[in-house]
C-alpha cells in the first residue's frame, strides 16, 4: 500500500461539521507550497476560514490571479495575504540549470518558466503591487505582504 492509499484510507473515516464554501474570514492567502509552512496555523486560522493558494515560491502568476479572482467574486472575499517564507527554495533558483535537467530527463524543454527570484522582499511588494493593480481583482480587496519564519514559526507583516 502506497502513502496515498493510507491516507484515503484514513479520508475515508470523515468526521466533523460541514463548513460553508465561502471562506469565513472573507481571506485569499498566496503562499508557498513548502511543507514546513501550515499557513493556517501561520495566520492563526481555522479550517474553513480562508481560501488558500499555493504554488512554487508564492509568486503572483496569472494562474495566482485566475484564483484569487474567483474567490472573491464567487465565494466573497475581500481580502488578500501574500504569504512568502525564508530558506526558500525559488531564492537564488539557478533556472537555467533546472531546464537542463528537466531536458536529460524528458528528452526535451519544458518550456516552463519557474519564477525564481533573489530578493525575498522585493519579489513580495513586486507581488503585491500586481495584486493590487490587477484589473481582475476587486477594488476593495486589501492586500497584505507577510513573511513567515521557518524557523522560529513567526509571520510579520513586511508590505502593509
Amino acid at each position: 500500500m502506497t502513502s496515498s492509499d493510507e491516507l484515503i484510507r484514513q479520508a475515508r473515516r470523515g468526521g466533523g461539521a460541514p463548513v460553508a464554501r465561502e471562506p469565513s474570514r472573507r481571506l485569499a492567502v498566496v503562499t508557498c507550497m513548502d511543507a514546513r509552512i501550515d499557513p493556517l496555523a501561520a495566520l492563526g486560522l481555522a479550517f474553513g476560514q480562508a481560501h488558500v493558494i499555493r504554488n512554487a515560491g508564492a509568486v503572483v502568476t496569472p494562474d495566482v490571479i485566475r484564483s484569487v479572482a474567483v474567490s472573491q467574486r464567487r465565494l466573497g472575499t475581500t481580502a488578500i495575504d501574500l504569504m512568502m517564507h525564508t530558506d526558500c527554495g525559488m531564492l537564488g533558483l539557478d533556472e537555467e540549470v533546472l531546464r537542463r535537467e528537466i531536458a536529460a530527463d524528458a528528452g526535451h524543454s519544458a518550456g516552463i518558466a519557474f519564477h525564481a527570484f533573489d530578493d525575498l522582499h522585493g519579489e513580495l511588494r513586486r507581488g503585491v503591487d500586481a495584486l493590487r493593480r490587477s484589473p481582475a481583482l476587486a477594488a476593495r480587496t486589501g492586500v497584505r505582504g507577510l513573511v513567515y519564519d521557518v524557523v522560529t514559526h513567526r509571520t510579520t507583516v513586511v508590505v502593509p
